[in-house]
């Protein structure tokens, strides 16, 4: 109950986090298509369409966060966890979509055609662009606040949906940065070219940033192992038990974000009765479940060797490896 208690404050906490960044990408996606339409600035539009992107992505955590969290039924008898990497994946989809083949288009655009240089516009424009930079950046401590407060660290950070706000505010607060001094050189040098590379450069960072999203997030949908660490553990506490002989195999999965799969293959020492081989079954799997938290389906595959194999088998005549 402590653990699913402390993964329900955990997702709330991650759903504030979240509301906070969808609040400030909504008002901050407005104020750019107004200013970006004001200024005929590309940068400008491109940061626009870059909040817009990341308004639809929060959408899909909120989705990820509800919907992860349903139990196990008989359809899905390994519940819903896998659901939280399928919609931060479409997040990162969005990201490369609508924010980075946007940016690149308005980028190409404006090298193309130019743009139409209005002073006050642009002022209006840079006006914008800096209240959102203050408001990107605090969405951005919020976050960051977050994941000091799970003690995660950077790279610790587990929640697919925690990751892509992070990877957002901080790419939302680089591309404001890049915007306001591609729309500067633009007034000073009247040359569009500056702000032209910013929407690209823009359009360049956003793609890298779905990309390294989406590679993470498919590697936790398709079936990641569990950490070496935790897998050390499992494979030194099985090793360890007394009636256990050789583990002939390990194979963990992540089946959420704090649910995962164990299936071992062990050999026992001969000669065990079938009620003992079934007590030391239950005691493995408590031990390891109480050893790894969030195991939550464990099998063993166990075979008892006749004494015949034993005896011919290395453990048995002292020749295992490393003993």
């Amino acid at each position: 109950m402590t653990g699913t208690s402390s993964n329900q404050d955990a997702d709330r906490k991650t759903r504030v986090t979240v509301l906070v960044a969808l609040a400030a990408n909504l008002v901050i996606a407005v104020a750019k298509a107004v200013g970006g339409l004001l200024a005929g600035s590309p940068a400008l539009l491109s940061e626009a369409a870059h909040s817009v992107a990341d308004s639809m992505n929060e959408v899909f955590l909120l989705a990820a966060l509800r919907r992860s969290r349903r139990p196990a039924d008989r359809r899905h008898p390994f519940g819903y966890g896998k659901e939280r990497f399928f919609w931060s994946l479409l997040a990162a989809v969005g990201i490369f979509v609508m924010g980075g083949c946007f940016s690149f288009f308005q980028g190409f655009e404006a090298l193309r055609n130019g743009a139409e240089e209005k002073f006050s516009g642009y002022v209006a424009g840079l006006a914008v662009l800096g209240v959102a930079l203050l408001a990107e950046g605090l969405s951005l401590v919020r976050a960051l606040y977050q994941v000091r407060r799970q003690g995660l660290g950077m790279d610790g950070l587990r929640d697919p949906a925690l990751r892509t706000v992070v990877a957002e505010d901080g790419t939302a607060v680089l591309g404001v940065t890049l915007a306001i001094v591609g729309m500067a050189l633009h007034m000073a040098t009247g040359q569009v070219v500056w702000e032209a590379s910013a929407s690209l450069a823009i359009g360049a960072l956003l793609v890298y940033v779905a990309y390294r999203l989406g590679r993470e997030t498919r590697d936790q949908l398709i079936g990641e192992a569990a950490d070496a660490e935790s897998s050390g553990r499992i494979r030194a506490l099985l090793q360890a038990q007394p009636e256990i002989d050789s583990v002939e195999a390990l194979f963990t999965m992540k089946m959420g974000l704090d649910s995962l799969l164990v299936a071992a293959r062990i050999d026992l020492v001969p000669g065990l009765e079938s009620e003992r081989v079934e007590e030391v079954a239950v005691r493995i799997k408590r031990s390891i479940a109480s050893t790894v938290p969030g195991t939550g389906q464990i099998f063993l595959d166990v075979t008892d060797r006749p004494a015949e194999e034993a005896r011919e088998s290395p453990a048995a005549t002292g020749e295992r490896g490393g003993a």
